[in-house]
């Protein structure tokens, strides 16, 4: 089953109405969500980042997407009677025709549910992309304006036989990985790149952010050269799938474990 504007529907035989500008001009945006434990994860988060990207893309959320509580509320129609752990997609776009210059502000939505499986395994080798750098832009922090950009940092990891690349700024500093955040750990610090980069303003970032801060842990949101996350001690993905160590970027070797990963592990889940 699926809900398209608010409707339960089969997923069979379902075909979206053309005009579409989600499909025309990528006119909109999307999240990844995750159901579990008798709710929606992160959801303030989720609900804030889809706040401010449909300001930023003057689109008008739906009455029942538009706060955290009604997200949440929706959503539940998707997910099977026993509860299980559901990974959820949800796409909004702008309604109506025309070219550039939107005829509306309007927002249409399709959300569709997968089983959710979590993802912890550590990540053996990763590199720095090298076709692709990702952007600053007043879309960038949300999920699929510059979804393109991910797309060829995927073919570029699978090209080059990599578990994993790491994206960089159109300047140079680290940015994120194809669809997780990036973090590091140095000297009892943890770092991860600022939003200045164009990274992707991710919901496990924001959580793991707040819950390291309100443990009084010293955090840097940086400008940093690839040679600066080279010299960590523990380096670390994350995304509603869960938090990867990585073992090796670019030839250089990482501990797999480390007491303030865990740490930072055992306070999320005391949120």
């Amino acid at each position: 089953m699926l809900l398209y504007n608010g409707r339960l529907l089969p997923e069979t035989g379902f075909a979206l109405p053309l005009p579409n500008r989600g499909l025309f001009f990528n006119d909109g945006f999307f999240e990844t969500l995750v159901w579990a434990d008798r709710g929606l994860r992160y959801r303030e988060l989720h609900a804030a980042r889809m706040q401010r990207a449909a300001a930023a893309l003057s689109l008008d959320l739906p009455p029942a997407l538009a706060s955290a509580a009604n997200l949440e509320r929706t959503l539940t129609a998707l997910i099977t009677a026993d509860g299980s752990p559901t990974r959820l997609r949800l796409q909004l776009w702008r309604s109506g025709t025309g070219l550039y210059t939107p005829e509306t502000s309007a927002t249409e939505w399709l959300a569709t549910a997968r089983p959710f499986t979590p993802h912890h395994a550590p990540i053996a080798t990763a590199g720095f992309a090298e076709t692709v750098r990702v952007q600053a832009s007043p879309v960038s922090f949300c999920k699929g304006p510059q979804a393109l950009t991910y797309v060829l940092a995927a073919q570029e990891r699978q090209r080059r036989g990599l578990d994993e690349v790491l994206l960089l700024s159109g300047a140079g500093h680290i940015a994120e990985a194809v669809a997780a955040a990036v973090f590091w750990v140095r000297g009892g610090e943890l770092f991860t790149p600022n939003l200045a980069t164009g990274c992707v303003a991710g919901v496990r970032r924001a959580h793991l952010l707040a819950a390291a801060r309100r443990h009084g842990l010293t955090v840097h949101e940086v400008l940093a050269e690839p040679a600066e996350l080279l010299a960590a001690e523990v380096v670390f993905t994350a995304n509603v799938a869960g938090i990867r160590t990585v073992r090796e970027i670019a030839g250089t070797h990482f501990d797999e474990q480390h007491p303030l990963l865990e740490q930072l592990r055992q306070w999320e889940t005391q949120e």
